[in-house]
């Protein structure tokens, strides 16, 4: 399984920027898929999340910001981002939780990860 993220960039303080990743390979069942972030000296951090089912969780500091979807035809999360601030700035991981056989333990895969700096 791979995960295939894009869209980070340089963004001016108040802008926006739409992260994508796609998971490929061998899949039976995607249960939920998300986003963290790490930016320097700090610990990666759980930035949003999205079942199958299109539920929906969101850290405090982007929730109203940020909007999490996913397409399930394409085994695609997306992430758009607006009203970035500085403290936004950070590498991105895409995550996935899913299955690759009906006989198999749901596991979690990750993302090489993508750069977002916003400046001020």
């Amino acid at each position: 399984v791979q995960l295939q993220a894009s869209g980070g960039g340089l963004v001016q303080a108040g802008g926006s920027l739409r992260l994508s990743c796609t998971a490929s390979g061998t899949i039976f069942r995607i249960n939920g898929m998300g986003w963290y972030r790490q930016a320097p000296g700090k610990q990666r951090e759980l930035v949003a999340a999205v079942g199958s089912d299109g539920s929906t969780n969101y850290a405090d500091s982007v929730r109203g910001r940020f909007t999490i979807s996913i397409d399930n035809t394409k085994n695609t999360v997306y992430l758009q981002m607006n009203s970035l601030q500085p403290e936004d700035t950070a590498v991105y991981y895409c995550n996935a939780n899913l299955k690759q056989a009906v006989w198999r333990t749901a596991k979690n895969y990750w993302g090489h990860g993508t750069q977002v700096t916003v400046s001020s």
